[in-house]
C-alpha cells in the first residue's frame, strides 16, 4: 500500500464537527469561563470524542484562542494612497467589528482569558495578534517612502496605541464617533501631525 492510499484511510476532519467544537467551547467560556471550562465539556457539548479535538489543537488554550478568533473578521490592510485615509479606512472597519455586541464581548472574552491565562495569552498574541501588527506595519512604511510622517515612528508603538484605545473603549463603552475621534487624536499625537 502506497504512503499516498495509507493517507486516504480514516475518517476525515468534519468541517460539521470542527464548527460544533469552535461554536461549544464559545458557549462554555461564556458561561463558566476559562477556568472551568474543560476539554471533556466541550467534546460533550460538540457531540464529538476528545480525540476529535485533540487532533485539531494540542490544548485548551489553543483551541479557546481559535474559537474566540472565529468571531472576528479580519482587518484589511488598506492602501489609497496616504496615510490618513489608510489610517480612517483601518479606524472605520474596526469600529465596525468592534464596537457592536458581539464586537464587544468577543473582546471581554480576549481580555479576561488572557489576563488570567499567560499561556492563552502568549498563543493569541503569536497566532494572531503579531501577524496582525506585522501587516499593519506595512501602511506606516509605505508612509515613511512617502514622507508623510518622520522615518523614526515605530509601527508597533502605533498598532499598539490603535488597539490600547480599543480595549479601553470596551470597558467604558463611549459612543463610535468618541472612540474614532480618541484613535485619530492619539495617532495624530504619536505621528506628530498637528490636529487641523
Amino acid at each position: 500500500m502506497s504512503d499516498a492510499t495509507k493517507k486516504s484511510l480514516g475518517r476525515p476532519r468534519s468541517a460539521q464537527s470542527h464548527q460544533a467544537i469552535l461554536q461549544a467551547t464559545l458557549e462554555l467560556l461564556a458561561e463558566v469561563g476559562f477556568e472551568r471550562m474543560s476539554i471533556d465539556a466541550i467534546a460533550s457539548r460538540a457531540r464529538v470524542g476528545k480525540t476529535t479535538i485533540y487532533r485539531r489543537y494540542n490544548s485548551k488554550e489553543e483551541l479557546v484562542a481559535d474559537a474566540i478568533e472565529s468571531l472576528r473578521e479580519e482587518v484589511v490592510i488598506p492602501n489609497t494612497g496616504t496615510l490618513w485615509s489608510d489610517i480612517d479606512a483601518l479606524i472605520d472597519n474596526a469600529a465596525q467589528i468592534t464596537l457592536n455586541p458581539l464586537g464587544r464581548q468577543t473582546v471581554a472574552m480576549i481580555i479576561s482569558s488572557a489576563s488570567s491565562h499567560p499561556q492563552f495569552a502568549q498563543i493569541y498574541w503569536t497566532k494572531y495578534l503579531q501577524p496582525r501588527r506585522q501587516a499593519f506595519a506595512v501602511v506606516i512604511e509605505r508612509a515613511k517612502v512617502r514622507h508623510e510622517i518622520e522615518a523614526d515612528i515605530d509601527p508597533a508603538l502605533v498598532f499598539d496605541t490603535m488597539s490600547g484605545i480599543m480595549l479601553y473603549a470596551q470597558i467604558f463603552q463611549p459612543t463610535p464617533e468618541l472612540w474614532e475621534a480618541c484613535v485619530r487624536s492619539a495617532l495624530h499625537l504619536i505621528l506628530r501631525k498637528p490636529l487641523s
